[in-house]
């Protein structure tokens, strides 16, 4: 996604793929030696996002999956910022992609089994491709917590999860923004694994006044830097892509 000398990723940050407190993570913890296997050329080489690709409505999540004259029941908010290169360098024409629950915190899934009422106006998911600059933006409704049958009271912190692709299908990484003051945050087995405060940090958007929307919405600033010793924590394997 960059083409300055290259950053290595801080391992460090990532937690092992081993943590019995978050329980799926003994079944899917690799019990055996890692293989590598050589890329293949539709891997290296696509695809190709352009603007051309996006619907009018696919950053606008109170309304594109809403019914003609409804909207997305909900806290309404702008959640904006930038993918940054290693050196603070704008990304340009990556997509990124954002999915989430509702304001009540249950996803548009057949297999989702919280007791939360769907919305029928919100579908939960949408895309952008960024600027010159690297920044992007999209309107939402912030999304609930919810339980999760980890232990026995265990709930997930409201969160946003986000994938941006590079030039090419292996240039993908995936992540999750927190918000501001949510004291779940720090009760969550799933940030509990991450070793280290200053990384969990870097997942939490904050409040941003100044690009709130005056009896309309509120909004939160989440810059995504890919590489380097302020690399966003991604939830792909620790060497990154």
């Amino acid at each position: 996604m960059s083409d300055g000398p290259l950053f290595s990723r801080e391992r460090t940050w990532h937690p092992p793929a081993f943590t019995p407190g978050y329980k799926t993570s003994v079944t899917r913890a690799p019990s055996r030696a890692l293989v590598s296997f050589p890329p293949t050329l539709s891997e290296e080489t696509g695809p190709v996002f352009d603007h051309d690709v996006l619907g009018p409505l696919d950053n606008d999540l109170l309304h594109n999956f809403a019914a003609p004259g409804e909207s997305a029941i909900g806290q309404r908010i702008i959640v904006h910022g930038r993918v940054l290169d290693e050196t603070g360098r704008g990304v340009p024409n990556a997509l990124v992609e954002f999915w989430q629950a509702n304001a009540g915190g249950r996803y548009r899934h057949k297999k989702e089994g919280y007791l939360a009422p769907l919305d029928p106006n919100f579908g939960g998911c949408g895309r952008t491709i960024t600027s010159e600059d690297g920044s992007y933006h999209f309107r939402t409704v912030k999304p609930g917590p919810y339980p999760w049958p980890n232990g026995g009271n265990d709930w997930r912190p409201a969160h946003i999860h986000f994938s941006v692709f590079g030039a090419s299908f292996a240039q993908r990484l995936i992540t999750q923004m927190y918000f501001e003051g949510d004291p779940l945050i720090w009760r969550c087995p799933i940030v509990a694994t991450i070793p280290s405060r200053e990384a969990v940090e870097q997942l939490i958007a904050p409040l941003d006044m100044n690009a709130t929307i005056p009896m309309d919405s509120r909004a939160y600033k989440f810059d995504i830097v890919l590489r380097g010793r302020r690399a966003t924590l991604f939830e792909n394997r620790p060497e990154g892509t």
